[in-house]
């Protein structure tokens, strides 16, 4: 599967703003284990059929493919409604965080030594 590093800029600050508060607010132990899932699938990415249409620009059509690939491949199956543009953008933020997070511990890995 190839990547598309769309977005990625904006995916990477929430992941460290979320990271941040959790540690102002005292929760990180509690959230760390399954981050993925406290930033992408507890809670919705985005809100607004409008935002998501703008968020997704020109860009739809390959973020679309992303999302049917990455769920044949995982799944068996494509899921996601294609009609709903809150749907795929949570979707592909779900996706594509999931990747930049093992980019993330990887390069943590690496810098530490481990």
């Amino acid at each position: 599967m190839q990547y598309i590093t769309f977005k990625d800029n904006e995916l990477k600050d929430y992941i460290e703003y979320s990271i941040k508060c959790w540690k102002e607010m005292g929760e990180w132990e509690s959230v760390k284990e399954d981050l993925h899932y406290h930033l992408f699938n507890e809670d919705y990415y985005m809100v607004g059929t409008y935002e998501a249409k703008q968020w997704l620009g020109d860009k739809v059509f390959g973020v679309i493919e992303y999302i049917k690939e990455y769920e044949k491949e995982n799944f068996g199956e494509v899921g996601t409604d294609f009609s709903s543009a809150e749907q795929v953008v949570n979707m592909f933020a779900y996706i594509r965080g999931e990747e930049l997070l093992a980019e993330r511990e990887d390069n943590r890995r690496t810098w530490r030594g481990i």
